[in-house]
């Protein structure tokens, strides 16, 4: 049997392939699907491929980073979100970095601004991996505003390397 780490309710993650750093995510086992904040999403071909194009504001209440992130179209999938209303969302396929692991995930692509995490961990991506202790929280180590910063100042300069579109107001 592989063991399987025991995660709180809400957990630091990042997503690699998408220069998102360090985001925070509600872990919910009552959602299929994970889900990550994404604005501006807009869609175009690549190779006679579906790609999507959004925006990520990866911490709550700081507008200051932007990333643009462009990735492959897995799925296109009914969704029912918290409020039992049902929408059309864009899937991706993107490897997930939690708890000293890396593996791929499903995220569909919802405007998160009117929730408290930009990100929701669904029971797919966590099924045989991680155990939820629900009394717990940030079992894999807090991130303090000074870590999150740097971070995201180094995720802006592989990403200004890669010629991508990554922003960050340093001025605050």
């Amino acid at each position: 049997m592989k063991e399987k780490t025991i995660i709180g309710r809400s957990e630091w993650c990042a997503f690699p392939d998408l220069h998102v750093a360090a985001i925070k995510a509600r872990v919910d086992s009552g959602a299929k699907t994970s889900s990550i904040h994404a604005f501006n999403i807009e869609t175009f071909e690549r190779d006679d491929a579906p790609w999507v194009r959004f925006e990520v504001h990866p911490l709550v209440n700081d507008l200051d980073i932007t990333i643009v992130c462009e990735q492959a179209v897995a799925d296109k999938r009914l969704v029912k979100s918290s409020s039992g209303e049902a929408e059309s969302r864009y899937v991706i396929r993107t490897p997930i970095q939690l708890a000293g692991k890396v593996w791929e995930v499903d995220l569909t692509l919802s405007n998160r601004d009117s929730m408290g995490h930009r990100m929701l961990l669904g029971r797919e991506a966590m099924n045989g991996r991680l155990i939820i202790d629900p009394s717990l929280s940030c079992t894999q180590g807090r991130m303090k505003i000074n870590d999150l910063k740097k971070a995201y100042k180094e995720a802006s300069v592989l990403a200004a390397k890669m010629s991508l579109e990554f922003s960050i107001n340093t001025s605050s």
